[in-house]
């Protein structure tokens, strides 16, 4: 309780939850973020609970076991509270005389009125949107005004656990070949590829998995990466580029795209990234796969400082964004963002687009993505660009991808348990748009 108390405490005061567990010891970094997981998943709940419960805020590592505590005593999405009542109550109370001995009665007070009195705070926080939908106010009237019709399956599916999905590199198998090893395995998994032929084939395994667990993964036969994510290579190089074809990686870290882009074909790769830390998870992605690139740290909308004048025959600009399309695997995302933010970022990638364009050759392809579901970072950011850009056509692509069952189309939400039946695979949420620059 202790370390998801720390987790939770380092969200709320701006941190990334990625950041938070890498300081929490190895044994207990697992079951760790599990905790924090279930708790940033009903954090709005747990919030608005504490409120009702202590109106002046505690300390806040002590809020912050507070509301690990009440998050964790309710159901989040899918997944059932993990302790019985009076055993998180005692284990809260354990951590906070061992953390913030002052408050541990306070604590232990809490928590047992919440138990004797759930049924009537549980009715009092059910009119509250952030406690129903477990997302920032702000968030929901957002998604209710760009998906009028899917906006609270957007919110339920935020709080899903996620598929763990494979791409297994071209250069060394195919998905039928490494279906069967993972069958010799004992590990059960399906292939799965998004409707109306966008990108190959990927694998989603029934149960999630250790990487080192994988048939090969050491060795370079396979990767994890979302089939949205897959989306991006394919789409990019379309019926083929030349062998040695130039091409940029604008943001390349941390290089599953990239990694992608070279199993399928034999580029002159730049991988490019602002921040040099994240540019060497590139070179540990590509050296696992027995792939070369080259790779600069800089910034992309700095052209000035690094590109040596010779256009490129395709761009790939997975661009800077709120990363609202994957808070399955981010719960944390929903909590550190800001409204502002939407804006903000919306102007990054409207800078970076205008910067990059002038890089391309005529008659080469731009591919544009954000793994995001607002609709400020996707077609209304392309239509603009479009407006912007008279030598620019917008080619067809995936567009808005959703993650739902049918990614949208609909506005139907959740998958069953396991892998009956095959049903529709649900992608994380991206933004897609292929641009060819016109030959004068």
């Amino acid at each position: 309780m202790a370390h998801g108390a720390d987790a939770v405490a380092a969200v709320r005061a701006g941190r990334s939850l990625n950041d938070a567990l890498a300081a929490t010891p190895a044994a207990v970094r697992p079951g760790t973020q599990s905790l924090a997981f279930h708790a940033l998943r009903g954090l709005g709940a747990a919030q608005a609970l504490r409120q009702q419960l202590a109106p002046k805020a505690p300390p806040p590592w002590v809020d912050a076991l507070l509301l690990l505590a009440l998050a964790v005593s309710r159901p989040a999405g899918d997944a059932p509270p993990p302790y019985d009542a009076h055993t998180l109550v005692n284990q809260a109370v354990d951590a906070a005389k061992r953390h913030a001995a002052a408050q541990a009665r306070f604590v232990n007070a809490v928590l047992r009125r919440y138990l004797r009195e759930r049924e009537a705070l549980e009715g009092a926080i059910a009119t509250d949107p952030a406690a129903a939908w477990n997302h920032p106010r702000w968030w929901i009237d957002a998604l209710q005004r760009d998906w009028p019709r899917q906006w609270q399956d957007l919110l339920r599916a935020d709080d899903r656990r996620a598929p763990m999905s494979l791409r297994v590199n071209a250069r060394r198998g195919d998905v039928p070949a490494y279906l069967e090893r993972l069958a010799a395995g004992g590990i059960a998994a399906r292939a799965v590829s998004l409707p109306g032929g966008w990108g190959g084939a990927a694998i989603e395994l029934a149960l999630p998995r250790a990487v080192h667990e994988l048939p090969g993964f050491d060795a370079g036969d396979v990767s994890v990466q979302d089939l949205a994510a897959q989306q991006a290579a394919p789409l990019l190089l379309g019926d083929g580029l030349p062998a040695g074809a130039r091409v940029l990686d604008a943001c390349a870290a941390p290089g599953g795209k990239a990694a992608h882009l070279l199993e399928l074909a034999d580029l002159d790769l730049l991988a490019l990234d602002v921040d040099a830390a994240r540019l060497q998870k590139v070179d540990q992605t590509l050296s696992r796969l027995g792939l070369q690139a080259r790779l600069l740290a800089a910034d992309a909308r700095d052209t000035a400082a690094w590109w040596d004048g010779r256009p490129f025959d395709a761009i790939l600009l997975d661009a800077p964004c709120s990363a609202s399309g994957i808070v399955r695997r981010h719960p944390d995302v929903r909590w550190l963002r800001r409204p502002s933010d939407i804006e903000a970022l919306a102007r990054t990638q409207a800078t970076m687009l205008d910067a990059l364009w002038p890089l391309l050759a005529p008659g080469g392809r731009l591919v544009y993505a954000t793994c995001s579901v607002f609709r400020a970072e996707g077609e209304r950011g392309i239509d603009a660009f479009l407006q912007r850009a008279p030598d620019a056509d917008l080619r067809p692509s995936p567009g808005q991808l959703l993650p739902l069952a049918d990614n949208g189309s609909k506005g139907e939400a959740g998958r069953p348990a396991g892998l009956p039946d095959d049903p529709p695979p649900v992608t994380d949420g991206f933004h897609y748009a292929l641009l060819h620059k016109r030959v004068s």
